[in-house]
C-alpha cells in the first residue's frame, strides 16, 4: 500500500436496508369486474443488530437480522448490507429452522466452476454490487416457509485509515419499518488512549439524541443505540418511523510523538506512525487540468471553482505552476512561481480564462509538468515535489498507448516526484489512472459528477496539503521480524497515519528495536526505540477476547492490499509469484478479494441453489455505474431494497406474479434516482422497463430483412435513430426466420451529426468531416458536440451533448456458424434529455405508459400465465415470461419479467409496426 493511500480517509461504513410493511395491500378484480382489497400478510422483521468492534484500528463489523414469515404461504424474503468497498467479506451465513447455510470462500476460477455447475441457464452470480461512492452492496434472497424464522448474518472487517486527524465509522441504516429489537453497538479499544469522540447521524432528532448513549474512559468507548418501537414512530398514531439514515462516529488516538505505537501480539506486531505536531514543509505543486471539450459546462465550472480556493489555500513557502491540456499543451507560466499572494491572484486570474476545447493529450501534459519540476531542481526549491492531474477523458491524441505513456511517465519522474490521478466522472480511463499513480508514489481517485464536485477536488487537496515528513522509512534491526509490509514511504502528511505490520521470527519474543527515519523541515528526523510486548488481557482484562487474533488479521489484510497493488506495478514474471500469495494469503484467512469469491448455498423450494459473491474492481465498478445508475432493471422485489416479501405460490415458474385475480395501475413516472430503461435486442426483443412501479412491458417485431424502422424520433431536439433488419444466414430447415438489428443510425440534424453503426464497423459523420471505427479498437473520442467509447467487441456508448445517451451492444457470433450472424442490441440510457415530442417503436414511451392487468390465467404454455391488460383504450391477452437484458453480461444476459404484448405489439403501440418503416437509415419516412 502506498503512503498516500495510508493517509486516505476511509469511513467504515455499515447499512442495512430493510423493507417490510406489516401489512400490504393490493387491488384485485372480483367475478364482477369491481375493485376490492386483499391484505397480504408480510415479513416481520423481529431484531436488527449492527455489532462493530474496533481494536487499534482493525474493524470487524457483524450484521445480523432475524425475520418471521407470519403468512400461511412461503415468502421470498431479501437481506442486503451496504458495506464499504475497501472491506472484505469473511462470512456470511443463513439459518432456516435451526439449520444453518454458511458461505465458503475459493478462489475464483474453482467458485466460477461450482457456481456453473449448479445453477441453470440465465441466473445471475451478481450478489455484490456497487452502491454510491465509497459502498457496495451485498444482497440475497431465500424462500421462507410459512410460520417460519430466517437469521442472515454478514461479517466483514477493514482497516480504518486516518484523514485529517480522524478516522470515521458511518453506519446507514434504513428498516422502512419498526424493529422490536433494534441494536447498534460500536465498540472502540485503542490501548494508547483515545483523544475524543464524536457522534451525529442524519436521522437524529432531539427526541432520538438522548437515546444515543456515548461512553468513553481512557482507552475504550462505546456507542450504543437502541430506541424502543415506540421510540421508532415518527408519531404516536402511525407506523412510519424515524430510523432513516446515517449515524456517524468520528475519533482519534493519542499519538506519541517519537516512535508512535506498537503492539506485539500473539507473535504479529504493527506499528502505527503519525507525529502530527511537526513543523509543515514547504512543497512544489504543478496543477494538470484537461480542458477537453469533455470538460464543456458544469465540470469545467467546478474545476476552475475549486483551482480558485486551492490557489487560496497554498502555502507563502510552496511553489506551483498550473498547466492546461487538450491536444495542446499550455501553461500559465513557463517555470514554477512561489506562491506570494501577488502570484497566486495572477494565477486565479488565468484559472478563469481556462475553457473546455479539443482532444485528450494526457502523456505530454503530465510530461510538461514533470518537465517543470525536475528542470529547476536545486538548493533552493523543495524536495517535496507533486503533480496533480485532472482528467475526465481518456488519451485521444498524441501518444494514445496506455502501456507507453505509462513508461514515458515513470521513465521521466525516475521516483522524484509523487504524482496524484483525479478522474473525473464514469468516461475516464480510470485504470490508467490507477496505474500511473501507484507507479510513481501517489494515488487515484475518482471524482464524481455531482453538485458537490468542487468540494470532491478541495477535499482531496487538503489532504495532500501539508507535508511533514519526506523519504519515510521505519525499520526494525535484528533478525527479530519476517514478512513486512512496506516500510518505506515517500511522504507523510499531517492528518494521516502510517502503518507497518509484521511477524515476528519467534512467538516468544516480546520485544523489537524499532527506527523511523526521514527529512524533515530543518533537519533529518531520527527516532529510535525498543518495543515490548504487552499482555492484551492486562489492557483490557474485562475483555475475554476481542475478536480473534486481531493483529495478525491486520497484517494479513494489509499485506493483500499491498500485495494486489503491487500486482499493477511489478514486472510479467513477477507478477504470477505475487498473485500467488496473495491468493493463498485470502483464502487463509478467508477474505472475499479480486482474487478470491464467496460461495453462497441457499436453500429453495425445490432442493437448494448455489451463487457467487466477488469482490468488485475499480473497472467493474466503472461499468455498473456507468450502465446501471437509473437504467438497469431490478426484479419486483428487490426495488425498495433490503427484507421484502413476496407470495409464492407451491411451484413458481419463473417470472410468473405471485398472485391471482391482480390489478395494477402503473404510471412511468421518471425520478432523479430510478429511471426506466427502453431497449431492444435478440430477435428483435423490444422491453419497456419501469422499475419504480416494479414490472416491464415487451414485444417483439417480425418483418423482412433489410427493413428499416424508426426507433427514435424527436422533431423539437432534431433527434433520429433509426434501425435495420437483419436475418440469418440460412433458415433452419423447419423453423422460421430470425431477424435481428444489424444497423443503426443516429442523426442529430442541428449539430450535422450522422453516426452509422453496423456488425463491421463505425461511421461518424461531423460537419461534413468524416471518421470511420472498428470494433476491434478500445477508443473514446470527444467531440464538440458528440462522445463515443468503445470496449472492443462489446459496446459502443454515444453520449450527444447535454442531451440523450445511447448504448449499442454487439453480439459476436462464430464466423463459421452455419445459421446465425453479429448482430447489435440498442439501449436508451437516459431519455429524461428528450422532449415530449419524441416517437417512434421506442420513443413513445419514453414519456411513461399506463395499463392494467388483471384476471391471470393458464395460457396455451403450461410454464406462463396470461391475463388481461387495459393500455390505450384497448383490452388486450398478454402472457408472462421474460427477455434478456445484455448490458451487464453480453454473453448469458439478465432475466427479465415482463407482460409479452402478441401480435408486433398491437394494441401497446400506436398504430400498427408497419407505421414506423422508413426509407433509409437517416430518414424520417
Amino acid at each position: 500500500m502506498s503512503a498516500v493511500k495510508v493517509m486516505l480517509w476511509m469511513c467504515l461504513c455499515i447499512c442495512v436496508i430493510l423493507t417490510a410493511k406489516a401489512q400490504d395491500t393490493t387491488a384485485i378484480r372480483d367475478q364482477n369486474n369491481n375493485s376490492a382489497k386483499q391484505s397480504l400478510s408480510q415479513i416481520e422483521v423481529q431484531s436488527m443488530r449492527v455489532d462493530c468492534k474496533v481494536a487499534s484500528r482493525f474493524a470487524h463489523t457483524a450484521m445480523t437480522t432475524k425475520a418471521l414469515n407470519t403468512a400461511n404461504a412461503s415468502q421470498e424474503v431479501f437481506f442486503e448490507v451496504d458495506l464499504p468497498k475497501t472491506a472484505f467479506i469473511t462470512n456470511f451465513s443463513i439459518e432456516i429452522e435451526s439449520r444453518i447455510y454458511v458461505s465458503e470462500v475459493k478462489e475464483k476460477e474453482q467458485a466460477r466452476q461450482k457456481y456453473e455447475s449448479a445453477v441453470s441457464s440465465g441466473q445471475t452470480a451478481g450478489l455484490v454490487k456497487a452502491s454510491g461512492r465509497h459502498m457496495e452492496k451485498f444482497s440475497v434472497s431465500v424462500n421462507i416457509p410459512p410460520q417460519s424464522h430466517v437469521t442472515f448474518t454478514l461479517t466483514y472487517e477493514e482497516l480504518l485509515q486516518r484523514h485529517l486527524g480522524s478516522y470515521e465509522i458511518m453506519i446507514g441504516v434504513r428498516p422502512k419499518q419498526l424493529v422490536r429489537n433494534f441494536e447498534i453497538v460500536v465498540d472502540i479499544y485503542e490501548p494508547n488512549g483515545i483523544a475524543f469522540v464524536d457522534v451525529n447521524g442524519t436521522f437524529i432528532t432531539n427526541e432520538l439524541l438522548p437515546l444515543v448513549k456515548k461512553t468513553v474512559t481512557d482507552n475504550k468507548a462505546q456507542v450504543y443505540f437502541s430506541p424502543t418501537l415506540d421510540q421508532q414512530k415518527k408519531c404516536s398514531d402511525c407506523e412510519g418511523t424515524l430510523i432513516d439514515g446515517d449515524l456517524f462516529i468520528k475519533y482519534d488516538v493519542n499519538h506519541p510523538q517519537d516512535i508512535a505505537e506498537i503492539q506485539i501480539v500473539n507473535g504479529y506486531f504493527v506499528h502505527f506512525f503519525a507525529p502530527d505536531d511537526l513543523p509543515q514543509m514547504p512543497k512544489n505543486v504543478v496543477f494538470v487540468v484537461d480542458r477537453s471539450g469533455s470538460m464543456e459546462g458544469e465540470k469545467m465550472k467546478q474545476t476552475r471553482e475549486a483551482l480558485m480556493t486551492i490557489l487560496s489555500e497554498l502555502h507563502e513557502d510552496d511553489y506551483f505552476g498550473l498547466v492546461t491540456f487538450d491536444n495542446v499543451i499550455e501553461s500559465w507560466r513557463p517555470s514554477l512561481s512561489k506562491a506570494t499572494p501577488e502570484n497566486v491572484k495572477e494565477a486565479k486570474e488565468f484559472v478563469q480564462t481556462i475553457e473546455a476545447r479539443h482532444m485528450t493529450d494526457i502523456n505530454e501534459g503530465i510530461l510538461y509538468a514533470v518537465n517543470m519540476l525536475t528542470s529547476e531542481k536545486s538548493d533552493f526549491f523543495p524536495d517535496m515535489s507533486m503533480i496533480i492531474l485532472l482528467t475526465d477523458g481518456r488519451p485521444s491524441s498524441g501518444q494514445t498507448h496506455l502501456s507507453t505513456i505509462q513508461e514515458n511517465v515513470h521513465k521521466a519522474i525516475n521516483g522524484s516526484i509523487s504524482l496524484f490521478c483525479l478522474g473525473f466522472g464514469y468516461d475516464v480511463d480510470y485504470s490508467l489512472l490507477d496505474k500511473l499513480a501507484k507507479q510513481n508514489d501517489g494515488l487515484a481517485r475518482r471524482v464524481y459528477e455531482a453538485s458537490d464536485a468542487a468540494l470532491q477536488l478541495q477535499g482531496f487537496y487538503e489532504e495532500v496539503a501539508s507535508p511533514l515528513l519526506f523519504e519515510v522509512n521505519l525499520n526494525y534491526p535484528g533478525n527479530d521480524v519476517t514478512d513486512l509490509t512496506q516500510s518505506h514511504f515517500r511522504q507523510f502528511f499531517k492528518g494521516s497515519e502510517i502503518v507497518v505490520a509484521g511477524r515476528l521470527q519467534k512467538l516468544e519474543t516480546d520485544a523489537i528495536q524499532t527506527e523511523v527515519s526521514a527529512h524533515g523541515l530543518r533537519d533529518q528526523f531520527v527516532v529510535q526505540s525498543k518495543a515490548v510486548a504487552e499482555d492484551w488481557d492486562s489492557v483490557f482484562p474485562e475483555q475475554e477476547y476481542i475478536f480473534g487474533d486481531f493483529t495478525e488479521r491486520l497484517w494479513a489484510y494489509l499485506t493483500i492490499q499491498q500485495l494486489l497493488d503491487k500486482i499493477e506495478k511489478c514486472s510479467p514474471e513477477d507478477k504470477e509469484n505475487v498473485t500467488a500469495e496473495a491468493l493463498d494469503l485470502s483464502l487463509r484467512y478467508n477474505f472475499v478479494t479480486p482474487l478470491t469469491s464467496m460461495v453462497v448455498t441457499k436453500p429453495q423450494a425445490e432442493g437448494e441453489e448455489t451463487l457467487v459473491a466477488d469482490k468488485l474492481t475499480e473497472e467493474q465498478r466503472e461499468d455498473t455505474t456507468e450502465h446501471d445508475i437509473g437504467a438497469l432493471y431490478a426484479p419486483p422485489q428487490l426495488i425498495s431494497s433490503g427484507i421484502k416479501a413476496l407470495r409464492l405460490p407451491a411451484k413458481r415458474p419463473q417470472g410468473l406474479l405471485p398472485a391471482k385475480n391482480l390489478q395494477r395501475q402503473l404510471s412511468a413516472k421518471k425520478t432523479p434516482n430510478l429511471l426506466p430503461s427502453y431497449l431492444v435486442d435478440g430477435d428483435p426483443h423490444f422491453i419497456i422497463e419501469l422499475p419504480e412501479k416494479n414490472d416491464a412491458l415487451c414485444f417483439n417485431i417480425d418483418d423482412e430483412p433489410g427493413t428499416i424502422f424508426n426507433l427514435v424520433s424527436d422533431p423539437l431536439t432534431g433527434i433520429i435513430v433509426n434501425g435495420q433488419i437483419i436475418g440469418d444466414k440460412k433458415v433452419i430447415p423447419g423453423r422460421k426466420m430470425h431477424t435481428y438489428f444489424g444497423q443503426f443510425g443516429i442523426a442529430h440534424e442541428k449539430f450535422g451529426i450522422k453516426l452509422m453503426v453496423s456488425t463491421k464497423e463505425i461511421s461518424l459523420s461531423e460537419e461534413g468531416k468524416q471518421t470511420k471505427l472498428s470494433w476491434t479498437d478500445n477508443r473514446t473520442i470527444k467531440g464538440l458536440n458528440m462522445d463515443l467509447q468503445m470496449i472492443k467487441d462489446r459496446s459502443l456508448t454515444v453520449t450527444l451533448r447535454n442531451s440523450v445517451k445511447f448504448l449499442i451492444i454487439l453480439h459476436k457470433i462464430w464466423q463459421n456458424h452455419p445459421y446465425h450472424q453479429d448482430y447489435l442490441g440498442f439501449y436508451t440510457l437516459d431519455s429524461h434529455h428528450l422532449s415530449h415530442s419524441v416517437h417512434g417503436l421506442l420513443g413513445q414511451f419514453y414519456q411513461g405508459v399506463n395499463f392494467e392487468v388483471s384476471d391471470l390465467f393458464l395460457g396455451k404454455d403450461p410454464d406462463k400465465q396470461d391475463a388481461i391488460m387495459f393500455v390505450k383504450g384497448n383490452k388486450l391477452t398478454v402472457t408472462r415470461g421474460w427477455q434478456r437484458d445484455f448490458r451487464k453480461d453480453v454473453k448469458n444476459g439478465d432475466n427479465v419479467p415482463c407482460w409479452f404484448i402478441h401480435n408486433n405489439g398491437t394494441g401497446l403501440l400506436d398504430g400498427v409496426h408497419t407505421d414506423y418503416i422508413v426509407s433509409g437509415l437517416f430518414k424520417t419516412i
